[in-house]
């Protein structure tokens, strides 16, 4: 019978419940959609490199490690020697090694020079690999593929000419060598999107007349002399490593970091990245404490609701207790709204945020390379729904114990 009431007494108030309902089911998706982003951010963040067993450079921290040579964010303690490398290319748990060498860039862009193997090995989003939207990968020495960010910021196509800049805030350019672009990668949402690569060659060619970091006085190589020289580069930044079998990663690393000819360091790709998850994620509390508040403002924009709409129902709670309803049938009634209220609004919340995730899923991979995941709920989300009820109904205790200790006289009394 009160259930029969309850939703009697909603449905003469369609208007304002369904007002009500509707701000409830937007706090939900906002906080649920907070989540997902979240989730989604995190899993793209990890799946940054994926396939990767260890990533090996200079010895530093693994942190400044992962930031230079998978994010391309500041500069590397120093470099590895081309000895090194080959050396390491040679242990027998090598599957493949990928070289990087990185200090130029092309209009803020990061210039990456590397291997063709880097096409083939290098994966993100457990597993997928590197697509071309147009062109193909370097065929000439002074080819070049850029990402995504840089075709659309530069307006770049297959064919135009690219000057590289020495070093990454340099006013000095290699004009004299410019690079024709070969191809455009299809958007990954990772730093390659940003990265302009060129081969490990190129990068030897337009340094043969620089010495100590700066060009030599009145010289200039001819191109066609530079490219019958031994480009074979003399170090790298650093080199992604496939091991044979996952078992010998580990003693592949320890042997790399007691190296005794250099000081070096090889790093899990995957520990390194939760370690800097734990650094830039402070972020994703903040933005699940604001969609918090918001669901705690829709709560309590309820809760006030039905403090005004008390006034106007001081009669009937009045007919009720003549009719003979206990006050606590009046007080579980109006728990009961409120938590009928709240669940409606709670899986309206949920059936729009996966409406919105359809919509929303191809435009969001495609402009940022955030993947949502589209899964059934999972149980934190339920948890969240059941929390959302449950705050609904305690809520309502508030204006319910008032109600509760209303008289009958003061429901039936004409006022003027």
């Amino acid at each position: 019978m009160i259930l029969r009431l309850a939703i009697g007494s909603l449905g003469a108030r369609a208007l304002t419940v369904a007002m009500t309902i509707l701000a409830i089911a937007l706090s939900v998706v906002l906080f649920l959609g907070v989540e997902k982003v979240r989730a989604g951010a995190k899993a793209s963040f990890a799946d940054t490199i994926s396939g990767t067993d260890l990533i090996v450079g200079a010895r530093s921290g693994s942190v400044q490690l992962l930031l230079y040579s998978v994010f391309r964010i500041g500069n590397p303690t120093n470099n590895v020697t081309w000895q090194s490398y080959q050396e390491i290319a040679r242990q027998p748990q090598v599957d493949w090694i990928v070289p990087i060498s990185l200090g130029d860039s092309h209009r803020q862009f990061r210039v990456m020079g590397t291997s063709l193997a880097f096409f083939d090995h290098y994966k993100y989003r457990q597993g997928r690999g590197l697509a071309f939207d147009e062109g193909v990968v370097m065929a000439d020495l002074y080819d070049a593929v850029i990402g995504a960010d840089v075709a659309a910021t530069l307006s770049y196509e297959v064919g135009d000419p690219i000057v590289v800049a020495h070093g990454i805030a340099s006013f000095t350019e290699h004009d004299d060598q410019p690079f024709r672009l070969s191809g455009v990668l299809e958007k990954t949402g990772t730093p390659v999107d940003r990265t302009v690569i060129v081969s490990m060659e190129a990068i030897e060619a337009i340094h043969v007349d620089w010495r100590n970091g700066a060009k030599t006085p009145g010289t200039t190589t001819p191109t066609e002399v530079i490219r019958q020289m031994d480009l074979t580069p003399k170090a790298v930044t650093a080199a992604l490593v496939g091991v044979e079998s996952p078992l010998q990663t580990f003693s592949l690393q320890r042997a790399i970091n007691q190296y005794p000819n250099e000081a070096l360091l090889a790093v899990l790709p995957g520990v390194a990245l939760q370690e800097l998850w734990g650094i830039v994620g402070v972020a994703e509390t903040a933005l699940l404490g604001v969609s918090a508040m918001v669901v705690v403002t829709a709560l309590i924009g309820m809760m006030a609701t039905i403090f005004s709409s008390l006034n106007e129902r001081r009669r009937e709670m009045a007919i009720f207790r003549a009719m003979g309803a206990r006050p606590s049938i009046i007080m579980g009634l109006l728990v009961l709204e409120a938590a009928l209220t709240a669940a409606a609004g709670a899986v309206l919340g949920l059936g729009l945020l996966y409406v919105g995730l359809i919509i929303a899923q191809p435009i969001v991979d495609g402009a940022f390379g955030l993947w949502l995941p589209i899964e059934a709920p999972s149980l934190r989300e339920i948890w969240v729904i059941v929390g959302v009820v449950a705050a609904g109904a305690i809520v309502s205790l508030i204006p319910a114990l008032r109600a509760y200790r209303l008289s009958v006289a003061d429901g039936m009394m004409v006022r003027i």
